[in-house]
C-alpha cells in the first residue's frame, strides 16, 4: 500500500476527495512524512484483521535533528478520550469501507476538523503497542509551551470547529447536556468565614511567602482566612509558614503521609476553619490584585454558582508577561461550556468551589487533574460561572512541575484525564 498524505488540520472536501480514490480493503493515511519500519504494513494489517478495527495506530520513533532516535509510546484510546489533540501519531491504517461510510455520513463541511470528525465516527480504534515506523517531529516545544495551544487566540477558529464536531458527536451519542444547569446558594452564616484561600504546598520555600502574602493582602468586606496544607515539606517551607504571624493563616500539616494535591484539598475542605467558598491559589502563583477574592465571592453570590473560574496572566517568575498572555478560556459558553468541557484538557484558573457541595463530592487524591475531575462533576448538574478579566498571575519558572515533562509523564497525565472523561461520559449517558 502507498501512504496517502493529508495535513493534520484538513477539510471535509479534501477527505472526501481522498476517500473517492481508495479501492483496497485497507488504506494508510499520514499527516507527516514517515519512514516505515521493518514489516510495518504486514503487522498493521494483521492487527486490523484480528481485531476487526476501523482504525489502527501505532507507537513509533522520533528522529531528532542530530539523527538520534527516541521511542514515542502512545496510549490506548478510551471511551472518554474526546479531546481533539489525542495523539494517534501521524500514521493510521484505516479500513477503507469504514472510511467511506464515515465520510458519506458527514453532513457538515469543515475547514480544519475533518480527521477529528472521522475518528469520532469510527466504532473500533486499536493501538498497536509496537514501534512500527519513524518520524521527524515538526513541533519540538516543551510540554509547558504546548499545553496552552488550545486557548491561544490565534487558534480560535480551529477550536470553534472542533467544539462543533464534538458537540455533534455528543448529540448523536445521547450524552449532550441540554437545558439550564441548577443554581445553588450557600449559607454564609453557617460557616466560620465567608471564604478560604486554599494553598496546598510541598517544598516551595522560594515562592510560598509570595503566595501567602498575596492571599492575606486581599481587601474584602467579609471575613476570610488562608488555609495552607503543608504536605510535610523538607526544604524550609514549613519554617517560612511558621514565621508568618497573621491569625488568618491556618497552617495545616496533615497526619497522613499519603496525600497528593487532591488529598490536600480535601483536607482543607474538611477542616473546621474552612469557609463557604474555597478559592484556589497555587503555592508558586499570586493573585493579580487585592480585589481578586472580592470579585470571586461577588460572582458566587450573583450567579448562584457551585464553582467560579477566573482568568489569568501568564508571567515569568518576576511577573513579566509571557506568551500566550491572558488565558481566559473563551471556549466556555453559558449554553455549551459544560459539553465542551469533555473535549478540552482544563477549565481554567483560579478555581473556586462552594465548599459544602464539593466536600461531599470529594477530590480524587491525585496530583494532576484533581480540579478537572471536580469541575466536570459539578458541570453535569450545577452552574459554573466565569470571570473573564485576569485575576491571577500564573508564574512559569524553572521549578514548575509541568514545564518540560517526559513523554511517559505526558502519557500518564493524558490517560488519567481520559479516564475522568470516560467516567463523566458514562454518567451523562446514564442520566
Amino acid at each position: 500500500m502507498e501512504i496517502n498524505y493529508l495535513p493534520r488540520l484538513t477539510s471535509t472536501a479534501a477527505l472526501r476527495a481522498l476517500a473517492a480514490t481508495l479501492s483496497e480493503p485497507y488504506s494508510l493515511l499520514a499527516t507527516a512524512p514517515v519512514s516505515e519500519g521493518a514489516f510495518m504494513q504486514r503487522r498493521l494489517l494483521s492487527i486490523a484483521a484480528d481485531s476487526d478495527a476501523d482504525m489502527v495506530y501505532a507507537d513509533h520513533y522520533d528522529i531528532a535533528p542530530d539523527g538520534t532516535r527516541a521511542r514515542h509510546p502512545l496510549i490506548d484510546l478510551q471511551m472518554g478520550a474526546l479531546r481533539d489533540d489525542f495523539d494517534f501519531g501521524p500514521l493510521w491504517l484505516l479500513k477503507t469501507s469504514s472510511l467511506k461510510a464515515a465520510v458519506a455520513a458527514m453532513d457538515v463541511d469543515y475547514s480544519y476538523g475533518a480527521l477529528y470528525d472521522l475518528r469520532l465516527r469510527f466504532g473500533k480504534i486499536v493501538r498497536a503497542g509496537e514501534y512500527l515506523y519513524s518520524v521527524t517531529p515538526d513541533d519540538v516545544r516543551a510540554s509547558g509551551q504546548k499545553q496552552f495551544d488550545y486557548v491561544d487566540p490565534r487558534n480560535r477558529t480551529v477550536q470553534i470547529e472542533m467544539e462543533q464536531i464534538c458537540t455533534a458527536w455528543l448529540r448523536r451519542s445521547g450524552a449532550l447536556l441540554e437545558g439550564e444547569p441548577q443554581a445553588v446558594v450557600g449559607d454564609e452564616s453557617a460557616c466560620p468565614v465567608t471564604a478560604s484561600v486554599v494553598i496546598p504546598v510541598f517544598n516551595r520555600v522560594r515562592t510560598i511567602a509570595d503566595a501567602v502574602r498575596s492571599a492575606l493582602g486581599q481587601q474584602t468586606d467579609f471575613p476570610f482566612n488562608v488555609i495552607v496544607v503543608d504536605n510535610h515539606s523538607t526544604d524550609g517551607t514549613t519554617e517560612v509558614l511558621s514565621s508568618i504571624g497573621d491569625p488568618r493563616l491556618v497552617h495545616l500539616v496533615p497526619q497522613r503521609t499519603d496525600l497528593l494535591i487532591g488529598g490536600c484539598w480535601q483536607t482543607a475542605l474538611e477542616c473546621p476553619q474552612c469557609g463557604l467558598y474555597a478559592v484556589q491559589l497555587d503555592s508558586d502563583d499570586m493573585y493579580s490584585g487585592p480585589d481578586t477574592l472580592s470579585k470571586i465571592v461577588a460572582t458566587f453570590r450573583r450567579e448562584k454558582a457551585a464553582m467560579v473560574i477566573g482568568s489569568y496572566n501568564m508571567t515569568d517568575f518576576d511577573l513579566n508577561p509571557i506568551p500566550p498572555g491572558i488565558v481566559d478560556h473563551r471556549e466556555w459558553t453559558d449554553d455549551n461550556g459544560r459539553n465542551n468541557a469533555l473535549r478540552i484538557n482544563g477549565l481554567g484558573a483560579p478555581r473556586a468551589f462552594l465548599a459544602p457541595l464539593v466536600r461531599e463530592l470529594g477530590f480524587p487524591n491525585v496530583s494532576y487533574g484533581e480540579d478537572y475531575a471536580v469541575g466536570l462533576r459539578i458541570s453535569r448538574k450545577w452552574k459554573i460561572a466565569r470571570i473573564w478579566e485576569p485575576v491571577y498571575c500564573c508564574r512559569r519558572w524553572e521549578g514548575n512541575s509541568d514545564a518540560a515533562l517526559s513523554q511517559e509523564r505526558i502519557n500518564a497525565n493524558n490517560a488519567y484525564k481520559d479516564s475522568i472523561r470516560t467516567l463523566e461520559l458514562q454518567a451523562r449517558l446514564k442520566k
